[in-house]
């Protein structure tokens, strides 16, 4: 329960923090594919910047996954394909929405056992210095295929 109290409370500084700044950001709708065992897992939102300058996300980390990375979905020549990608840019007073076909990031391997349901904090590191730690849901697939 402290534990809880605390990630709470931080996350409360960090979004008063980012709101103070030049660049206020909102995520909304964060969520995970959950995989079974240590099968790398998707992480999906969407970024909203209500400043007026462009915002550029430049990496994540997160307690409960040893790795997460920024990664980019493609199609070249029928085949679908996904690399790693150095940041990604929000531009100002815009939106972007990181999804299965797209920017998402790459959660590698997990440091629990997590299940549908659970949630997990990542913090979304950017290239101003900021960090905006943000609540993930972990779904199970059948639960995508049903909303």
């Amino acid at each position: 329960m402290r534990r809880c109290a605390l990630c709470m409370a931080t996350l409360v500084l960090a979004v008063g923090a980012w709101a103070a700044g030049s660049a206020p950001l909102q995520v909304a709708d964060a969520w995970i594919r959950w995989l079974p065992g240590t099968v790398p897992a998707g992480g999906y939102l969407t970024l909203i910047n209500q400043g007026d300058t462009a915002v550029r996300l430049t990496g994540a980390s997160s307690d409960d996954y040893g790795s997460v990375s920024l990664h980019q979905s493609f199609k070249q020549g029928g085949v679908s394909s996904m690399r790693p990608v150095d940041e990604i840019t929000i531009k100002p007073h815009g939106k972007l929405a990181l999804g299965d076909e797209g920017y998402h990031l790459m959660l590698m391997e997990p440091k629990k056992t997590l299940a549908p349901g659970d949630r997990v904090v990542i913090t979304l590191h950017f290239s101003d210095g900021r960090a905006l730690p943000a609540f993930f849901q972990l779904r199970s697939p059948d639960m995508l295929m049903s909303k």
